[in-house]
């Protein structure tokens, strides 16, 4: 019998689709995986930490800003390089700050919807900006802020 704590088993992480002006929140990611590609802001889930507060806290880690949670988008599972991130994504507005890349994120930018192709952004963050869309007049405040 395997020593279970010897398992490999999937990594909590947090993100989330954030809202300003009609504009959502993007990161360059400034270290692997995939530096220097755009992204939504987040990362691992801390021991103890609710989901709530590390989306909170990853995203003010990242970009500076304090959000509001407006509710669950999707939950994400990244597999790939032998690693397996579990991601729970979240839709937020802005509340508080200016934004600007802090921890491992490189630059970040707020960006209208229409502008999404110059930042090439990969299949699963485009369905998340756009299920956020989808969803903008039925999630109270996400026009707003």
């Amino acid at each position: 019998m395997s020593d279970p704590s010897s398992a490999r088993r999937p990594v909590v992480a947090v993100g989330a689709v954030v809202w300003s002006h009609g504009r959502v929140l993007l990161i360059r990611r400034g270290q692997a995986p995939e530096g220097g590609t755009w992204t939504l802001p987040g990362g691992r889930q801390e021991f103890g930490e609710t989901v709530r507060a590390a989306v909170c806290r990853e995203v003010a880690e990242e970009t500076g800003i304090e959000i509001d949670l407006l509710g669950l988008l999707d939950v994400v599972d990244l597999v790939a390089g032998g690693s397996h991130f579990t991601v729970i994504e979240m839709a937020a507005r802005h509340r508080a700050g200016i934004a600007r890349a802090g921890s491992d994120a490189a630059d970040c930018a707020w960006v209208p919807p229409d502008d999404l192709d110059g930042y090439r952004l990969t299949g699963p963050v485009r369905r998340l900006i756009e299920a956020s869309l989808a969803r903008r007049d039925h999630v109270s405040g996400l026009n707003g802020g």
